[in-house]
């Protein structure tokens, strides 16, 4: 250390003040913003990617790193918005994937909120369950016009890449979405044997499955 940071060291009464430097003083892109992040954290709005998005909309030139990196260092430590607490990514994903009919009436009314106040996910809810629909039913005369839709969706850039990839082998994708046979017991004896030789460590050739296999029966 050097003879200037010794004093300032030794005079420190808090420990904010032994992190000063020309780094913490430097002004930032992310300045005229924070205010507005500010509010929003009140607010109950404590995900860092949707407050990204929200000052990137206001002109905010800076990627996502700057807005997490302050989340995370500065917002984070002071007191948290009163109020329910907003369900986690799993719980509404797990929501989404679930038939309606066998949500409970709490799911359901959540669900509904989360999808009213995010337009996007309303969207991407209804294309997954208009696919699910697909995949229950056998209706694969229905993907040709579900992938024009899902590739319109300019918002949702995964979606339209997830369509985009069906596109490249679309023949095969129909047929599995109309036809009632799958490998599915295939993929079963498949990880059957895979598990067999992660018991023995590897040490599994052909003939030492086969007398596994015959002896189980």
């Amino acid at each position: 250390m050097t003879l200037n940071t010794i004093p300032r060291f030794s005079r420190a009464t808090t420990p904010e003040e032994l992190f000063t430097g020309q780094w913490q003083s430097r002004a930032t892109k992310l300045d005229a913003y924070k205010p507005y992040l500010a509010q929003r954290w009140q607010e109950g709005c404590t995900n860092a990617w949707k407050l990204w998005e929200e000052i990137r909309e206001q002109g905010y030139p800076d990627g996502y790193g700057n807005v997490r990196n302050y989340v995370s260092r500065t917002l984070r430590r002071k007191p948290q918005p009163v109020g329910p607490r907003p369900p986690s990514a799993r719980a509404v994903t797990r929501w989404i994937l679930t038939h309606p009919d066998a949500l409970v009436e709490s799911d359901r009314i959540q669900l509904k909120a989360v999808l009213v106040n995010c337009p996007d996910l309303d969207v991407l809810a209804k294309h997954q369950r208009a696919f699910a629909h697909m995949v229950t039913d056998l209706r694969g005369d229905q993907l040709p016009e579900w992938i024009k839709s899902a590739r319109t969706s300019a918002d949702l850039p995964s979606l339209s890449r997830f369509a985009h990839h069906l596109e490249r082998d679309l023949d095969a994708v129909v047929a599995g979405l109309s036809l009632p046979w799958n490998s599915g017991a295939v993929e079963g004896h498949v990880n059957r044997i895979k598990m067999l030789k992660r018991q023995m460590f590897g040490r599994a050739e052909f003939e030492l499955l086969r007398k596994r296999v015959l002896l189980a029966k």
